[in-house]
């Protein structure tokens, strides 16, 4: 969940002094990550074709691959990818389902995207898909942009949760975070899809001076949890996983007793799904 309602409207910003160490927790339970993340809606892989040139036969570089959620289906529609992940959990169930896929022309490489050392053929695109965030920051523009050809785009897809689905839950779920976690501050609640501020990557691009303007595409999903799969959910989340096994614990018991008495062990979650794609000069 956000941090705040304050916060430039965000929650993909770890605090620099935390963003290592949080995310190195993904790759501590990769199967429940892999079984509880939502993927895609198809019209993401659409406009990566528009508007970042992501068609069959591109070479594309993906930056922190994950379980394969969004290396799949470029795979599937014929691209050639290296993805690279720093996790070997995670990197090896996305090998497992890109192999499940047939994807013969796919790639997981194990190794950090600071440190990996750029293969002599460039990409036509560098793809993040909801891990952008946790590649450091001095480096991880510049370095998309020394992978890609002249012309090539940097594809970076960030999901936020908004204002939808089952609104009165997450209404009664604050309180359980604001009892358990000392991190939540008063007030807490999703940002509407509209209030969401997605500028901060644009400038970070143009800062960079080696790419044009950016484009922004936008798309809403609202995904259905049980109350067990909710559950699952928020433990694929670095903070929830950071938080002490008593309070984790108690949080966890805290959100299940709603969703089971008052909304009948299912509700539903907004998410909005970003795609910003900056081609290289």
């Amino acid at each position: 969940m956000p941090d705040d309602t304050t916060y430039a409207q965000r929650d993909d910003r770890p605090a620099e002094s935390r963003r290592v160490r949080l995310g190195r927790t993904f790759d501590e339970d990769a199967e429940p990550y892999d079984r509880a993340r939502p993927g895609y809606p198809p019209e993401l892989y659409d406009d990566l074709a528009e508007l970042a040139g992501v068609r069959p036969g591109s070479r594309v570089l993906e930056a922190g691959c994950g379980t394969g959620r969004a290396t799949v289906p470029p795979a599937g529609r014929g691209c050639r990818i290296t993805a690279v992940e720093a996790g070997p959990r995670m990197a090896a169930v996305a090998r497992r389902n890109l192999a499940g896929a047939g994807a013969v022309d796919a790639e997981v490489v194990t190794a950090e995207f600071e440190s990996w050392p750029l293969p002599e053929e460039p990409f036509d695109a560098v793809v993040s898909a909801t891990a952008f965030h946790w590649i450091d920051p001095a480096v991880r523009t510049a370095g998309a942009a020394d992978a890609l050809r002249p012309g090539g785009a940097l594809a970076v897809v960030r999901t936020q949760h908004v204002r939808g689905g089952t609104e009165e839950f997450f209404a009664e779920a604050r309180r359980c975070y604001e009892r358990f976690d000392p991190g939540t501050r008063p007030g807490l609640r999703p940002p509407a899809a509209a209030d969401v501020e997605g500028s901060d990557h644009a400038e970070e691009a143009a800062r960079n001076g080696r790419f044009g303007p950016t484009v922004l595409r936008r798309h809403e999903r609202d995904p259905t949890y049980t109350t067990s799969g909710h559950l699952e959910l928020l433990l694929t989340y670095s903070n929830h996983r950071a938080l002490p096994e008593a309070a984790g614990n108690g949080l966890l018991e805290c959100v299940a007793g709603p969703i089971d008495g008052r909304y009948g062990g299912r509700v539903t979650k907004r998410y909005l799904i970003e795609l910003a794609v900056s081609r290289g000069r």
